[in-house]
Order: C-alpha cells, then sequence, then structure tokens
C-alpha cells in the first residue's frame, strides 16, 4: 500500500508539471513566468516606471522592464506579441477593439488654470466660471470680457491661451459643448511655455493635463499658477459642492466624488490581448488597481472608486480562469488522470481532513480576529483631563496658558493610518469653529475645526514628514497646535471631560454603523467585511478601504460643526 500511494504521487506530480507546461508555455518562449515586458505611452512612462519599481520591490523574483512607445502601430504589434501596456485615452481610441482587453486602471484630469494674481481673483472665488459664459467669450471676439466670464462689467480682455495637445484640445470642445468652435487664441509650442505665459499674464486663462502644473516634490501647484474654479450649475455662484478648487487634494477628491465635470478627465488604460500569458501578468494588473492606486494622487493623477477597483479585479480575476481553461486535447487527458489520481488519494487523506477540520477552522477564525481587530470603545483612549469638542478634537491647557490642541483616538481609528496633514500656519488667528486641519489618507480627506478660539503659536512640525504619528500618539506626540487662547473660560464650557465623551462616542458608535449601511447602499455587500466583523462589530481602520464619496457623507454627518441630526441627538 505504501509503495502504491508513493506511485500515484509521483504519477500526480508528473501529470500536473505537463499540464503545467502546456497550460502556459504556448507564446511565452524562453521568457519566465515571473518575467513582464511593459510598456506605455509618453506621459505615461513615469507613472508605469513607478508601479514597476515598487511592485518589483514587494516581489523579488519579479522582473518588470518598461518601454516608453508613442506609435500606434508600434502598441498594436506589442499588444500582439502578448504583452501589456498602460495608454492614455488619446491612443486607446485609435486602436481597434477586436482581441484587445482593456481595464481603466486611473485618470488623467484636464485643469482650467489662470494667474494666481489675477486682479479679479476674489470675484472668480466666489462665483466661478461657466462653461456657457466661457463659450461665449470664445466665440466672439467682442465678448472676450472678464465681464462676460463673470456677468459683470470688468473690461479686461481674456487671454486664451493654448497647444495642440489633442487629448486636452478634444476635452475643451467636449466642456463647451461645441466641437465647431475656432479655439482662437495664443498658440504656445507646448504645455512649458503655455504655463511661462500664464505665469506671466494676469488675464490670462488655458487648459492642461493636471499632471503639468503640479510640484510632485512639494504635491503643490507652480507658483504664480492657480486652478479656475468651475461654476458648474451657471448659476453664478460656487455652491458647496462646487467649492474644490483649493489645492490638488481638494480637487482630486472632488473627481472621484463625481463634483468635477466628466469632460475634463480621461481614462488611462492597461491593456493587453484577450489573454493574458500568464499568472504574473494578472497578478500585476490586479496590484495595479488595487495597492498601486496610491501612487497615483502623488504622481499627478486621479485614482479609482473603491468600487471600480472591486469590478476591474472581478474582470481580471474572471479573466485568468478563462485562460487556464484554454488547454489542447493531449491536456485534457492528462487532466482526467489527474483527476482518477486526485480521487484516489481523496480516500487516504479524507479520515485526516475529518479530524482536523474543526481544528482548521477554529484556527482561521483565530487567525481572522488577529488579523482583523474589531473598534469598540474598550479599544478607545479617552484619557482624562483634557477637554474634546464634538467635531472629535481635544483641547488641553498648560501651565503657561498655552493651549494643545490634536484629534481625538475615534477619529483616529476610524480613518486608518494619516498619510499627511494639511496645517495652518503659525501666527494665524483663528475662532472656534473655524477650519484648522485637513487630515489625508491617500488623498482622501477630512477637515477639522478648531475647538477653542485664538491665535496659532506653535504647530507640530514633526508631523509634516511623519503625519501617522497622530494614529500612534494622538495625545501625545501627536499634537497638532500650540493656540493662545481668546475665550478659553468661556469656550471650555461647551467641551467635554472624559466621562461625558465616552458616553457622546457611545453614541457615535451607534451611529455609525447605521451611517455605513445607509451610506453603501447596494455595496454593503462588498464592504462587509471589511467595515463589520462576525455579529456586527465595527472593524478597525472602518473608512481606510472606502471610497472618498463615504468619506464626504462623514465629513457632513460627523464632523461638520452644521452637521444634520442623525436618528438622535444626546447632548
Amino acid at each position: 500500500m505504501k509503495r502504491l500511494f508513493i506511485l500515484l504521487i509521483s504519477l500526480l506530480i508528473v501529470n500536473y508539471s505537463n499540464f503545467a507546461v502546456d497550460s502556459y508555455g504556448s507564446g511565452i518562449g524562453s521568457v519566465p513566468s515571473d518575467t513582464i515586458r511593459v510598456f506605455s505611452s509618453p506621459d505615461l512612462y513615469a507613472i508605469s516606471t513607478k508601479w514597476a519599481n515598487e511592485y518589483n520591490k514587494l516581489n523579488s523574483g519579479s522582473i518588470i522592464s518598461v518601454r516608453s512607445v508613442s506609435e500606434v502601430g508600434t502598441v498594436i504589434d506589442l499588444i500582439k506579441t502578448g504583452q501589456i501596456g498602460f495608454i492614455s485615452g488619446e491612443i486607446s481610441t485609435a486602436l481597434p477593439e477586436e482581441t484587445l482587453t482593456k481595464h481603466v486602471v486611473g485618470r488623467d484630469v484636464i485643469v482650467p488654470v489662470i494667474n494666481s494674481k489675477n486682479p479679479f481673483i476674489d470675484e472668480i472665488n466666489l462665483k466661478g466660471i461657466s462653461s456657457g459664459n466661457l463659450f461665449m467669450s470664445l466665440k466672439n471676439n467682442d465678448l472676450k470680457k472678464w465681464g462676460t466670464l463673470l456677468d459683470g462689467a470688468q473690461n479686461a480682455t481674456v487671454n486664451f491661451y493654448y497647444t495642440d495637445d489633442e487629448s486636452v484640445t478634444r476635452s475643451i470642445y467636449d466642456f463647451l459643448g461645441n466641437s465647431e468652435i475656432r479655439l482662437d487664441g495664443i498658440k504656445t509650442t507646448d504645455n512649458i511655455e503655455l504655463l511661462s505665459e500664464i505665469q506671466k499674464d494676469p488675464y490670462a486663462i488655458g487648459f492642461c493635463k493636471m499632471i503639468n502644473v503640479i510640484d510632485l516634490q512639494k504635491q503643490e501647484l507652480t507658483d504664480g499658477i492657480c486652478l479656475m474654479p468651475i461654476d458648474r450649475d451657471g448659476n453664478s455662484k460656487l455652491d458647496y459642492n462646487e467649492k474644490i478648487y483649493d489645492d490638488f487634494a481638494d480637487l482630486s477628491r472632488g473627481v472621484w466624488i463625481g463634483k468635477y465635470p466628466k469632460a475634463l478627465f480621461s481614462n488611462i488604460y492597461s491593456v493587453s490581448s484577450d489573454d493574458l500569458r500568464n499568472e504574473s501578468e494578472t497578478s500585476f494588473l490586479k496590484w495595479v488597481v488595487n495597492d498601486g492606486q496610491q501612487f497615483l494622487y502623488s504622481n499627478g493623477y486621479s485614482d479609482l472608486l473603491m468600487t471600480e477597483r472591486a469590478t476591474t479585479t472581478e474582470k481580471l480575476y474572471e479573466a485568468q480562469l478563462y485562460t487556464g481553461a484554454e488547454i489542447n486535447a493531449n491536456s485534457v487527458l492528462r487532466t482526467i488522470l489527474f483527476f482518477v489520481i486526485g480521487l484516489v488519494l481523496a480516500g487516504f487523506v479524507v479520515d485526516l481532513g475529518i479530524r482536523y477540520f474543526k481544528r482548521d477552522k477554529t484556527s482561521q477564525i483565530v487567525n481572522s480576529f488577529v488579523t482583523r481587530p474589531v473598534l469598540n470603545t474598550t479599544r478607545l483612549n479617552v484619557p482624562g483631563g483634557l477637554f474634546f469638542d464634538k467635531t472629535h478634537t481635544w483641547a488641553f491647557m498648560e501651565q503657561n496658558g498655552i493651549v494643545k490642541v490634536g484629534v481625538d483616538d475615534f477619529l483616529q481609528h476610524i480613518t486608518g493610518t494619516i498619510t499627511r496633514l494639511k496645517m495652518k500656519n503659525e501666527g494665524v488667528r483663528v475662532k472656534k469653529g473655524d477650519q484648522i486641519l485637513s487630515i489625508i489618507q491617500n488623498g482622501k480627506q477630512l477637515n477639522l475645526y478648531s475647538p477653542v478660539s485664538g491665535i496659532i503659536r506653535e504647530k507640530n512640525s514633526i508631523l509634516d514628514t511623519n503625519a501617522s504619528i497622530v494614529n500612534s500618539s494622538p495625545y501625545n506626540e501627536g499634537w497638532v497646535y500650540r493656540i493662545e487662547p481668546l475665550n478659553w473660560h468661556r469656550e471650555n464650557q461647551l467641551l467635554f471631560m472624559a466621562e461625558r465623551h465616552k458616553e457622546f462616542i457611545k453614541n457615535e458608535f451607534s451611529r455609525l454603523k447605521e451611517f455605513l449601511v445607509l451610506a453603501l447602499g447596494e455595496d454593503k455587500k462588498m464592504y462587509a467585511q471589511t467595515i463589520l466583523q462576525d455579529g456586527g462589530e465595527l472593524v478597525d481602520n472602518t473608512l481606510s478601504n472606502l471610497g472618498p464619496e463615504v468619506w464626504e457623507e462623514f465629513q457632513s454627518k460627523f464632523i461638520d460643526p452644521s452637521r444634520q441630526v442623525w436618528f438622535h441627538e444626546l447632548f
């Protein structure tokens, strides 16, 4: 019996090896399964290289090489040879759809920009510029005035700058709703010259890709340039849901949520033949549409919503199954043999499997709870001696009379690891309830408000380079500001002490569960394992894997001072 057992195992190994060769050997030649050759359109070479380098770091056995390709014919040839690539929208439209698989992996945003010293900047930021007014200005030279754009009497001429960038031009036409209008303005050779001219001309307007106006090192807009806010509904007023133009982070979030005109952003695609060559390529693309999304924001692009990531991942999984199913007749025979041998072997191990099933099951459950801890009031730190605000900030008066301010433990557990903070400068005067801080996690953002009125005397500069200290030590090293208070004795009466804050947090947990059920809607099944454990307990870092549209709702319901009352109000 022992010899028969060994013989069967040997046959199984040989059969499986042959099957694997036939399944993946065709079309690969001498290229190992962990070697991936990638091409990209020139504008995406930087982000494609970033993806390749980061994936190589995580997978030491992988070898990914990237080359830049600009000719459509070359792209088609490379796809036919089995390579995968990342291309922008304009190249995508020129490719034949037959025998081609495309997946959206990110978005390239087109932005209208103006000189930051425009003399009408305050009114522009108040009213915004509508596509209708911009269309009238471009259509008629007599109306090419800032008064046309602002529905006012400003007589200064609008100087419109443009380049021959096809994708940008097409987006402008779509935004204006008319492809026949002539873009009559000042032509520049490229985006560098366009931005240079706008920096020198206070009456200038231009359109370019977001990546062209971002200082990637500072993650800020290029000096002398600011985004031109768009009045989407044409009511000559920037409403709350249109105020997304203060910086790149706000705009990126606006694109995610749907507050930015669809005509002004285009998709970035992965392309391949109908059948991916091997599992390594599929794994790489899955990584790009999930963990790889974090590198889009820092490189000037906008990433996908969580629902889009899940959909694309599912398609890639189905494609992998389909590819693996295509085998020749000999492989079918070997598969039958494989199945028969497997049945025989199953007889030897079934008893062992039954005996250890319950123990394995218990082990899996324990491991699940270790890797996905629950979040409840017992895990939160609420130290005595601090004052807490309902907008999830805290305040503590030091012996010298300065008030230290920070983020409470509840909020940092909800958001997950904070990747960046936007803080005000020292010397700025704030009132209680003024926006004082933005916490950012890979582009998703929450705005927090000051629990006290006063003058910022010091900000925690360590957080500029290590924002996650707010997570690890929210009440000590992770403090945010030291503020000289102006009305402390009155305002601290409006704050909570520790015991009352604990009761408030209990209510927040209850509201949060109901909020998530309603906010996720039809997607709640997809996210159930992300936000809830068995028994309805919240998972730690609840918002970290949810899309920016949920963060936006959380901002409104749990942080904004003017938030609507949900279900009931305890305090």
